[in-house]
């Protein structure tokens, strides 16, 4: 899970700090690792019997529903559109990591090992 989302601040600084022309290619490089970034969480979630599974899934859904909708309006143009989105994203992460994926951690961890996990954390800014 850390890689992961190690990955996801990655392809979201990209669509931060890219150029005007590389633009569309990062939303579209966005899409693809949120499709399987969620997929992946969706198959843990299930596989353990997560209690939270339908409010983490909509969640995620959410997001990509708005990729997707993003995505046509920033070829065809709309660069705003597409800063603005990875600006939200960049908002949206650190509370959606803090708050779901940690509960799905634990759950995972306290599902494998019978306790809870110890948790160090480190400040990512995106954006930078």
């Amino acid at each position: 899970m850390d890689d992961t989302h190690r990955e996801f601040v990655d392809v979201v600084n990209a669509m931060l700090t890219c150029t005007d022309a590389e633009l569309a290619g990062n939303v579209r490089a966005f899409i693809v690792h949120a499709e399987k970034h969620f997929a992946d969480e969706k198959a843990w979630m299930e596989a353990s019997d997560f209690p939270a599974t339908d409010c983490h899934v909509d969640d995620h859904n959410a997001v990509l529903a708005s990729a997707r909708e993003v995505e046509p309006l920033v070829a065809a143009g709309n660069l705003e559109i597409g800063r603005e989105f990875a600006a939200e994203l960049a908002r949206w992460f650190p509370g959606h990591a803090d708050y779901l994926d940690s509960a799905l951690a634990h759950w995972l961890v306290k599902k494998s090992a019978g306790g809870k996990p110890v948790v160090l954390r480190r400040k990512v800014t995106l954006g930078e």
